[in-house]
């Protein structure tokens, strides 16, 4: 398991939301924040993590933030081995703790909560423009930051 400083960890949360405001989705934005460590290039992390992005494909389903913090738990504890029912169930267990404090943080999981959209609204595919009036209307770095946070806690603990 990799450990960071909390100095550290607080520099990881800081280039997801930077890397999301440079443009990138949700979901890459935390991957990439930490996927370094894992072994992987910035490119790698980006590729891996883009069709995560506004609630999964931008279905606005679960938060993309959540989907790549979800991903890099499995970076972290993820089974490598099909019948290893222990391994997944701490992997499974460890992604339902994140996910439940991402709830409580936030008050939800799915993007369309977050964002106040209704269920009639249109699921599109084209992203809309990243302008100042974009991130004043989205929580969508404030979900960044809080992925990212909970996650770099959970490595910076040591918790197994």
């Amino acid at each position: 398991m990799i450990r960071l400083t909390q100095e550290e960890r607080e520099e990881r949360v800081q280039r997801a939301v930077a890397l999301f405001k440079e443009g990138y989705n949700c979901s890459q934005s935390v991957v990439a924040a930490y996927a370094d460590l894992y072994g992987f290039t910035r490119e790698q992390a980006l590729r891996m993590s883009a069709s995560f992005g506004g609630g999964i494909g931008r279905m606005r389903e679960t938060c993309g933030a959540a989907c790549g913090m979800f991903l890099l738990a499995g970076l972290e504890t993820g089974a490598v081995d099909g019948a290893d029912r222990d391994g997944k169930a701490a992997n499974y267990e460890l992604v339902q703790r994140l996910a439940g404090q991402f709830k409580a943080e936030n008050g939800a999981l799915r993007c369309a909560d977050l964002l106040g959209l209704s269920r009639q609204e249109p699921v599109v595919s084209t992203p809309e423009a990243r302008t100042p009036q974009y991130y004043a209307k989205r929580p969508c770095s404030k979900m960044v930051e809080t992925a990212a946070r909970i996650f770099g806690q959970y490595i910076t603990s040591g918790e197994e």
